[in-house]
C-alpha cells in the first residue's frame, strides 16, 4: 500500500496529539477489528463517529430529550436475547447488550437516527400487538423470534432496494448493535469465541473444523 492510501491508513490509526484515545476513535477501531463494513456496514454509528461538527448529547438522552428507561433497556435486552439466546454459553442479556445498545445510540448516533431507533422500539411493540395481541415483553420466545425474523427480512429488502444514502431501517441498527455489543463483551469474547490473551504466532491458515467457535481477535 503506497501513496494516498498509505497516508490515509496512517492517519486513521494514529493516536491524537495528546496521546489519548477518544470514544469516537475507539468505536471506529472496534468496528475495524470486527470486520468494519462487513459487520456494521455504512451505519449511522460510523457516520456519527466521523463527524466532528455535531454537538454531543448529555449521557442517557436521545434526540427529543427523553431518556432510556428501565423498561426500554428491558425491551432492548429481550430483543438482543432473541437474536443471541442462551445456549451452551450465556446470551445477550447476560452480557448486558441492552445497556450497550442504549449507550451507543445516545453517544454515537445522529439525532435523526436516534429518533429512528426509538420509533423502531415503539414499532416492535406495535407490530407485536398487531400480530398476537401482546407487547414484545409479554410474547413467547417463539412469537418474538417470528416477529424479528419478519423485521430482518423487511430491513434486508429495504437495504437492497433503496439507495445507500437512504435512512437506515431501525431493525438493522438493532441487529448491528446487538452483534457488536455481544461479541465485544467479556462473555462473547471469552465464552462464545475462543480467546487467548497471548496467542503466540500469527497463523493465517489455522485448521478449522465445522462447529468450532471462532477465535477472538487477540489485538482487541
Amino acid at each position: 500500500m503506497t501513496g494516498p492510501a498509505m497516508k490515509a491508513a496512517d492517519a486513521e490509526h494514529s493516536l491524537p496529539k495528546q496521546g489519548l484515545l477518544t470514544r469516537r476513535e475507539a468505536i471506529l477501531r472496534v468496528s475495524a477489528m470486527l470486520g468494519g463494513a462487513a459487520l456494521v456496514g455504512q451505519t449511522a454509528m460510523l457516520a456519527a463517529c466521523s463527524s466532528s461538527g455535531t454537538k454531543p448529547l448529555a449521557p442517557g438522552t436521545i434526540a427529543n430529550g427523553a431518556r432510556f428507561t428501565d423498561s426500554d433497556l428491558a425491551l432492548l435486552d429481550e430483543i438482543a436475547e432473541t437474536m443471541l439466546p442462551e445456549t451452551s454459553t450465556p446470551g445477550a442479556k447476560a452480557a448486558g447488550v441492552g445497556a450497550f445498545m442504549a449507550l451507543m445510540v445516545t453517544d454515537a448516533y445522529y439525532p435523526s437516527d436516534q429518533a429512528i431507533f426509538r420509533e423502531g422500539m415503539a414499532a416492535v411493540d406495535a407490530r407485536c400487538r398487531e400480530a398476537i395481541g401482546r407487547d414484545f415483553l409479554a410474547a413467547s420466545p417463539a412469537d418474538r423470534l417470528k416477529l424479528l425474523e419478519a423485521l430482518d427480512a423487511e430491513q434486508f429488502d429495504q437495504m437492497r432496494n433503496q439507495p445507500p444514502d437512504a435512512p437506515r431501517h431501525f431493525f438493522r441498527m438493532m441487529k448491528e448493535l446487538a452483534l457488536l455489543g455481544y461479541f465485544t463483551s467479556e462473555i462473547g469474547y471469552t465464552q462464545a469465541m475462543r480467546y487467548a490473551e497471548t496467542p503466540g504466532r500469527f497463523d493465517p491458515c489455522a485448521p478449522y473444523a465445522p462447529g468450532e467457535t471462532a477465535w477472538a481477535n487477540p489485538g482487541f
